[in-house]
């Protein structure tokens, strides 16, 4: 699948999350199989002004490429000069977030508030586009509301805009998400325009991914909730993992958080995604709230590592 000038090597594609797409999650998901890999939230405003805190979440490593830096705000102005300062750095993709449905960013009148708001979102489009040679990728929801749809209006308008390609999540903002995916939402998308449309909710594993796919006519699917603790997610046609290979991964992710995150940076990923990636295992509850009292990521390693030795057969 091609996004403008970039041809990604498959059609699963890492969601930007926020406060989890840190770089070496992103990196974890890459060496898994992932074909695209995406930035959490950055603010417009907070890269314009150089925030910290903001520019930090660019940090990028060349493993990963290809990676999209996904862009909130309302301002056109702000956003274009956004996307022009995201330019000179080794970026693949900008992917404009229309469907956050996050109060704070709501309230903002960015995200999904854009979706009530169709010739501001068509100007923040536009700023965008206007200033990147960058491929541009939209990430929307159905509408703001089950009686106010417009995905497939706003596709559209995005395509005439010049963007190379559109992301659609299969619910509204209000159901934030709560019900099931709505794959017709994602199917009218992909009848209303000639661009790539990459789908996204609730998948979490191959078949359902190729099912997606197959229903709605997307060319692709990003997947985000689904690839925590499991970013072998990506590998397609990889058998379910034994716990030595499990715990091999585990020790890769954890790895990539001492090499790439501060200490106390580190700490709480790692809190964060051994407690994920032990999920379903036996005793996996009581384990994940012994987390929160380990000191340190090397201590989190070899408790992981002796909760994992439960699971594997001793010599016969």
């Amino acid at each position: 699948m091609n996004l403008g000038n970039l041809t990604l090597s498959g059609r699963l594609i890492v969601a930007p999350l926020a406060g989890i797409s840190d770089l070496p999650f992103r990196l974890m998901a890459r060496r898994c199989g992932a074909a695209l890999v995406c930035s959490e939230m950055v603010s417009a405003h907070g890269l314009v002004y150089d925030n910290r805190s903001t520019v930090a979440l660019l940090k990028t490593d060349p493993e990963e490429r290809p990676f999209s830096v996904q862009l909130f705000g309302a301002s056109p102005e702000v956003m274009g000069r956004a996307a022009a300062l995201l330019s000179d750095r080794p970026i693949d993709v900008l992917d404009i977030n229309m469907g956050c449905p996050v109060k704070k960013v709501v309230s903002r009148g960015a995200g999904a508030s854009l979706l009530r708001d169709l010739p501001l979102a068509r100007a923040v489009i536009r700023a965008v586009v206007r200033n990147t040679q960058l491929p541009v990728t939209v990430k929307m929801r159905a509408g703001w509301s089950r009686d106010a749809v417009v995905a497939p209006e706003l596709a559209l308008m995005a395509q005439d805009e010049g963007v190379s390609g559109v992301v659609i999540h299969g619910r509204t903002a209000r159901q934030f998400f709560s019900g099931s995916v709505d794959f017709e939402y994602i199917t009218r998308v992909c009848e209303s325009v000639s661009i790539p449309v990459i789908g996204n909710g609730d998948v979490t594993n191959l078949e359902q991914a190729a099912h997606m796919m197959q229903e709605t006519g997307c060319q692709a699917v990003m997947i985000g909730r689904g690839a925590l603790g499991r970013p072998w997610v990506f590998s397609q046609g990889r058998p379910a993992l034994t716990p030595v290979e499990r715990l091999s991964i585990i020790d890769d992710h954890l790895a990539l958080m001492q090499e790439h995150l501060s200490v106390h940076e580190a700490l709480v990923a790692a809190r964060k995604h051994v407690g994920w990636y032990v999920r379903g295992m036996r005793g996996a509850a009581g384990f994940r709230k012994s987390l929160y009292e380990m000191k340190s990521t090397e201590e989190i390693r070899g408790q992981t590592s002796l909760f994992f030795s439960l699971e594997v057969p001793g010599p016969s």
